[in-house]
């Protein structure tokens, strides 16, 4: 299986903020677990506006093929966690999907 990915597949979701931890908390214990087990790496964003979090979800794929596998033959539609809706301000319709031109990760 190769290493290297050349798909990033983000989500992105946007809560109040007084709901921005335990949205924070049920993403980590739901939503991340499944592409830690799939995907070649996974990134969770968090930015603090005043009223409210933003989140985005970035998972890494060798290729199309594998992220299709793992999202059934929809790489694009969004799924819902099952308490997305009691916490999200709007369910987010699109996944974006980015083919990786540039993978630098020499961090000093």
């Amino acid at each position: 299986m190769p290493t290297k990915p050349t798909i990033a597949r983000i989500w992105r979701g946007c809560t109040r903020r007084d709901l921005a931890d335990a949205y924070q908390a049920y993403l980590q214990a739901e939503g991340i677990p499944p592409l830690r087990k799939t995907a070649l790496g996974v990134q969770q964003l968090r930015e603090d506006r005043d009223d409210e979090t933003w989140f985005t979800t970035i998972s890494y794929w060798a290729d199309i093929a594998a992220m299709t596998a793992f999202t059934k033959g929809e790489p694009t539609k969004v799924h819902h966690l099952a308490r997305d809706a009691e916490f999200l301000i709007e369910l987010p319709e699109r996944i974006e999907i980015h083919r990786i031109l540039i993978d630098e990760q020499g961090l000093r």
